[in-house]
């Protein structure tokens, strides 16, 4: 499981998507999980570095789910028109 900071912003956005590109690296499992529920202080910073953990999954040939999104991250995401790739299975 790939596991969020409690602050993403576009300061932090470079290395933490190293670091969960590197844990990501390391997964053996054709499913990969993201938990945001750490997540307190971001900004749309933080949707780009999930978006390009989704990409790095499917290029791999790994599904990606999010699981944590706080209402209000999910409400960033749905303004900018990809909360269908970030939201929890049904």
């Amino acid at each position: 499981m790939l596991v969020l900071p409690s602050v993403l912003t576009l300061d932090q956005a470079s290395g933490c998507l190293a670091m969960l590109l590197q844990g990501l690296n390391g997964q053996a499992q054709s499913e990969v999980i993201a938990d945001a529920s750490a997540l307190q202080q971001f900004d749309s910073s933080a949707l780009a570095v999930l978006l390009a953990c989704r990409r790095a999954c499917l290029a791999s040939g790994k599904t990606f789910q999010v699981r944590g999104l706080s209402p209000r991250l999910l409400q960033l995401a749905t303004l900018y028109g990809v909360a269908s790739l970030l939201s929890e299975p049904g």
